[in-house]
């Protein structure tokens, strides 16, 4: 099956602000979504705890820098995504949160320009799963470890699958088992034909290993529960 581009998840996403904007309706399919958001915020909160800068990628509406900033008031924040609609929501709802400045940057963060060793925390979530081959996982990888101060860490909330080909499997098979019992059989098949076209998830010990490659002095991971995953890196 062909993956879908980069202008066709902009499309969705720019028609479904609403549904992004509430966590705890807009995200049912996502396993422990409220549970991954706290982890990787105040894991972030403890590992810089006098941040200034943070970048959220793939920012969405807004709900994991407005949790961050619920942690560390003040933030200057840096909102990257494809979707403009999602863009202004997402500043509609984080500016008046923050005496900091508020930066909207429109794009894909393969090729956003942003500065270098600039960014305390950087949180990840639910995005990083689109990116496609080998190549566009490390170069993206090695990008988000410039963009970091040192001592500033990397947070992801994300679809993540298994290494092995018959836990993977099992992993879906329960996933798929959790969406019939939230919306029966048509609500499974619908949401695991949306994963097959749009998504092309790695193993956490996949990008683990990565993070390593590229330079991060420490990874840790937070929470796993069957195919979503809350884990990141120290630079």
């Amino acid at each position: 099956m062909d993956k879908s581009t980069v202008e066709e998840i902009k499309e969705r996403f720019d028609n479904d602000v609403e549904r992004f904007s509430n966590l705890d309706t807009g995200q049912l399919s996502t396993i422990d979504a409220k549970i991954s958001l706290e982890l990787i915020t105040e894991a972030a909160r403890r590992i810089v705890p006098g941040a200034e800068n943070l970048l959220d990628i793939g920012c969405g509406a807004g709900n994991y820098s407005l949790t961050m900033l619920s942690k560390i008031p003040g933030l200057n924040c840096t909102l990257v995504d494809l979707s403009k609609p999602m863009l202004d929501r997402a500043s509609e709802r984080v500016s008046p949160q923050t005496d900091g400045e508020v930066a909207v940057l429109q794009g894909d963060i393969r090729e956003v320009e942003l500065a270098e060793n600039h960014f305390d925390i950087i949180l990840a979530g639910a995005v990083l799963h689109h990116l496609r081959d080998d190549k566009d996982w490390e170069t993206t990888f090695e990008k988000l470890f410039k963009l970091l101060r040192p001592g500033g860490c990397l947070m992801i909330a994300d679809l993540v699958t298994q290494n092995t080909d018959v836990l993977s499997d099992y992993t879906w098979e329960r996933y798929g088992d959790y969406l019939e019992r939230l919306g029966g059989k048509e609500y499974r098949q619908n949401v695991l034909d949306y994963v097959a076209k749009e998504d092309s998830p790695r193993s956490i010990n996949y990008q683990l290993d990565l993070m390593r490659q590229v330079g991060f002095s420490a990874v840790e991971i937070l929470h796993k529960n069957m195919c979503f995953g809350a884990f990141g890196g120290i630079k």
